[in-house]
């Protein structure tokens, strides 16, 4: 009910204040770019990794049937190559938001966005207003959900557990475990990013990132870590504020790098519990809608807006929305390991505009530009 206005509206809004951002200095369009150039990375890895990782699992029909609303049933019918193609734009934009078809409609809010920047800033700012309302409003809708939503998980688990025993534990575990490894591997891979990209040593990022990823994984909010991450960047890596206070809100704002890895691997979860071979296109219309999603989303708990992320990329790739309940009340472990992910994520980018911005200004004033660390 909630997800076309909510992803519509985010979409837009995100855009807006990405232009906004851009225009404000070299700094936020520099970390804009690396944003947008590390979800595409982590999409494109998961993608290609996730649905083999998935295959492992030795349970055979009985362990992928025990998360399953349904007993059974064939595998959803997926379209051909040709018709996957044809249908990228909307003919038509409330006929595709009418029928959840969600790459139509997510490319129609980004053309509309844009759309929007070249408007004046007085005629464009009520409809920027109402956009932002409709999506508080869709979370307002989504937060009451939820907090019945430990009820409708419970009676969904019951029969399934009781037709199904041990083999619902096991395909639980296999979906938390895989799901934690790959969230822990996106943090990993930003120590690369800061140390070869941001000229930080390993041993500095790495104490410097530990109290804001502990924040992180006990809070499961990267906004509630930003103070953390603050005092992180301004004094164990020495950032200036100036950077520091510009980049690391607009990352909490717009840049989830663990984002992609989370929808994507959730969608192969489910590709592998219906038996359903992903497709070249499947996969490519999910890392683009994932890639969009996870730059439109707020900065609130996890929980908060996991049906927003999910859903459109599930309906992206042609896969069922049953499992959606299930994985949520899965989520929680897998979680903390995301805002981990994503706090050292906005600290390695920091470091990489720290040092950029470092050597632009040793060349204005006739320096030869060294490391980050000299030129601060």
């Amino acid at each position: 009910m909630t997800v076309v206005p909510l992803v519509v509206s985010l979409v837009i809004v995100g855009v807006m204040d990405a232009s906004s951002a851009a225009a404000a200095g070299r700094a936020t369009t520099l970390a804009l770019g690396l944003f947008i150039a590390l979800l595409a990375a982590v999409a494109t890895a998961i993608a290609l990794v996730a649905p083999a990782i998935y295959s492992l699992w030795p349970g055979g029909p009985a362990s992928r049937d025990a998360l399953l609303p349904h007993d059974g049933g064939p595998a959803p019918a997926v379209p051909g190559l040709a018709d996957q193609f044809a249908n990228l734009l909307p003919s038509n934009a409330i006929a595709a938001a009418a029928g959840n078809a969600m790459v139509p409609l997510v490319l129609f809010a980004l053309i509309f966005g844009f759309a929007l920047t070249r408007l004046s800033g007085v005629q464009r700012a009520p409809l920027i207003e109402l956009l932002r309302a409709i999506a508080r409003s869709m979370l307002v809708i989504v937060g009451w959900v939820l907090k019945v939503a430990p009820v409708g998980v419970f009676a969904l688990i019951l029969p399934v557990a009781a037709r199904t025993g041990s083999g619902l534990i096991g395909a639980a575990g296999w979906f938390v475990f895989i799901q934690s490894c790959i969230q822990g591997s996106v943090l990993l891979a930003m120590y690369p990013v800061a140390v070869g990209l941001g000229g930080v040593a390993f041993a500095r990022f790495a104490r410097a990132a530990a109290p804001a990823q502990g924040v992180g994984f006990g809070t499961q909010s990267s906004l509630a870590t930003l103070p953390v991450m603050l005092e992180a960047a301004t004094g164990g890596l020495e950032i200036p504020a100036r950077i520091a206070g510009v980049v690391l809100p607009l990352a909490v704002s717009l840049f989830r790098v663990t984002s992609p890895a989370n929808t994507l691997g959730a969608a192969c979860f489910v590709a592998w519990l219906y038996g359903v071979d992903l497709s070249f296109v499947q996969l490519t219309s999910g890392a683009l809608v994932a890639i969009i999603v996870a730059l439109g989303s707020v900065s609130l708990p996890g929980q908060v807006t996991f049906a927003a992320s999910h859903i459109p990329v599930l309906l992206a790739m042609g896969l069922p929305l049953e499992p959606v309940a299930l994985m949520l009340a899965l989520d929680p472990i897998p979680d903390a390991f995301r805002t981990a992910g994503n706090v050292t994520g906005d600290l390695a980018v920091t470091t990489v505009v720290a040092r950029h911005d470092a050597g632009h200004v040793a060349q204005a004033q006739g320096a030869a530009p060294g490391t980050m660390e000299s030129a601060t």
